[in-house]
């Protein structure tokens, strides 16, 4: 089944299997392709409104448009300034935006690290989170380990693995296959907020 590179702006998928209540849901994939393309293009001549934003974006801007521009914003793609200015982001600017996640169930994970009970789901959810945001295996693996450490995840014990850098390797096809994050974050916040309780 082939993979695209732009996520369906509704529910996520990169792949022609939506999800049941998707709005987009046999849409043609090169039409959502080509609505984050036009915006791209427009917002790599510089910074606009969003006014200014639908004119200069070739074609007829729709509910297809209208989301692919919401879903950037959401995975931090675009900033938006109170003057209601959009500009993309630089690809450091992102790293460091999306280096630290700010939405539940994510944020619980990063913030306090996993405890035993949920170690497995929790790197799980790490690993596929920063593959989800566009990080690179190499930052992926670097922003994992550290996570381990600087939240006292490894050194509240409980892994097979002699290191951090080897436990966040042998999980490397979790980024490879492109699994989906939430559920395992889900499921590890709840043992998580349950031990700090």
């Amino acid at each position: 089944m082939p993979h695209f590179d732009y996520p369906c702006p509704d529910c996520r998928a990169t792949t022609s299997l939506h999800d049941a209540d998707c709005q987009f849901e046999g849409t043609p994939w090169v039409d959502v392709e080509r609505a984050y393309v036009d915006i791209v293009s427009v917002l790599t001549g510089g910074p606009c409104d969003e006014e200014t934003l639908r004119r200069e974006a070739p074609g007829e801007w729709g509910a297809l448009q209208q989301s692919a521009l919401s879903r950037l914003k959401r995975d931090d793609r675009i900033s938006e300034a109170k003057s209601g200015v959009l500009r993309l982001l630089t690809a450091e600017e992102f790293r460091e935006e999306v280096s630290e996640p700010t939405h539940e169930p994510m944020r619980t994970l990063f913030t306090y690290g996993s405890v035993p009970g949920c170690h497995d789901n929790a790197v799980f959810a790490m690993i596929a989170w920063y593959e989800m945001v566009g990080l690179s295996w190499p930052e992926t693996r670097e922003n994992v380990v550290n996570w381990l450490r600087e939240t006292g995840t490894w050194d509240r014990g409980g892994f097979e693995e002699a290191t951090p850098a080897e436990l966040v390797e042998k999980k490397r096809h979790v980024y490879e296959a492109g699994y989906g994050w939430k559920e395992k974050a889900t499921s590890a916040k709840r043992i998580i907020d349950r031990y700090r309780a």
